[in-house]
């Protein structure tokens, strides 16, 4: 039955055969927000007319179209690997692990040209119970964060920048994937240190440990600066493929106590250090836990500032860079699961 209100929502994502081109979406997506909208530009008559101090609506036009927004969901243990391919440009494939039921996938930085998604949204309307798809196509992930803090689950915020919304494609039946759960702060776990090295396209680290300082929350995000104005001629005022123009970012921060040797020293000395962040769930087949993980293998801590606030334990909030060692990818994002496709 039919509520008219966000319970009625839902969202699904393709990946497009030619960037700019709608899909029919095919991953249905659990979400807890979304932002997308349309971004027209207006030109504005100007010209001067006697008797009339009021610009004419009959000269009002749109030059340029875009879209832009936000997509908030909880980390799944599955279906996530497309998001992830498009938020790194990975080439990631799904490898069955010895003969069991789980797959591992392997996501590094890599070419953003050619990738785009169709995101479909299904919007309620309160009035007739009627749930509008508004679809967007030429998408690309321009910013990303993953969030994870003690008593919460592990959110993924993805910032897209797209190319065309369309309100007459129908309404894709959403096919959710059976057995997905979500990961969870207690299963989570942070080492730092060690050395970093990549064997067979993986990156491991060895001889890292694990933080000793309690640590209640983490941010990992990263950023791709693109040139999203490219219009021309015949263009009919949608834009052109968006490209990478500037030096991508990967950074972050550490919600802890106090931790001088393990935290500050590190800041202060400009010591570099590898950072290992791995959420574990249930089985995916042959004692392999379902797995989230991230390697870092250069982080630089930028700022550490523990203050007394109080009577209360003394905090300290740490923001740190990830680097190329000019070795090992910047940032890998390891994910084990049952699927066997992105």
């Amino acid at each position: 039955m039919a509520t008219g209100t966000g319970l009625d929502a839902q969202l699904m994502v393709g990946q497009e055969s030619v960037w700019g081109t709608l899909v029919t979406p095919d991953h249905a997506l659990e979400f807890n927000d979304e932002s997308l909208k349309l971004d027209p530009t207006f030109l504005e008559p100007t010209g001067l007319r006697v008797g009339t101090k009021f610009k004419r609506a009959s000269r009002v036009s749109i030059s340029r179209k875009s879209v832009s927004g936000d997509v908030t969901l909880e980390h799944a243990t599955r279906n996530m690997g497309l998001l992830w391919k498009h938020a790194l440009a990975s080439s990631a494939v799904p490898t069955q692990i010895s003969s069991s039921t789980a797959y591992e996938q392997i996501h590094v930085p890599g070419d953003h040209r050619g990738l785009g998604l169709t995101i479909q949204v299904g919007r309620p309307e309160p009035s007739t119970g009627t749930v509008r798809p508004f679809t967007f196509a030429g998408c690309k992930v321009t910013a990303w964060e993953f969030s994870l803090s003690d008593n919460a689950i592990p959110t993924l915020k993805l910032t897209f920048d797209g190319r065309s919304e369309d309100t007459a494609t129908a309404l894709a039946a959403p096919a959710y994937v059976s057995g997905s759960a979500v990961f969870s702060f207690a299963s989570a776990t942070l080492k730092l240190g060690g050395t970093a090295t990549t064997a067979s396209g993986k990156t491991t680290v060895a001889s890292n440990t694990a933080v000793a300082t309690i640590i209640n929350e983490i941010t990992i995000a990263g950023a791709v600066p693109v040139a999203a104005d490219r219009y021309g001629i015949g263009n009919s005022g949608l834009k052109a493929e968006q490209l990478e123009n500037d030096t991508p970012t990967i950074t972050g921060s550490l919600g802890a106590e106090f931790g001088k040797t393990e935290l500050y020293d590190v800041f202060s000395s400009n010591t570099t250090k590898a950072l290992v962040l791995a959420l574990t769930g249930a089985d995916a087949g042959g004692g392999n836990l379902e797995t989230l993980e991230f390697v870092l293998p250069a982080v630089k801590f930028k700022q550490a500032a523990p203050n007394v606030g109080g009577p209360d334990v003394v905090s300290m909030s740490t923001d740190f860079e990830a680097y190329s060692d000019e070795v090992n990818p910047a940032i890998q994002v390891r994910i084990v699961s049952k699927d066997t496709t992105l």
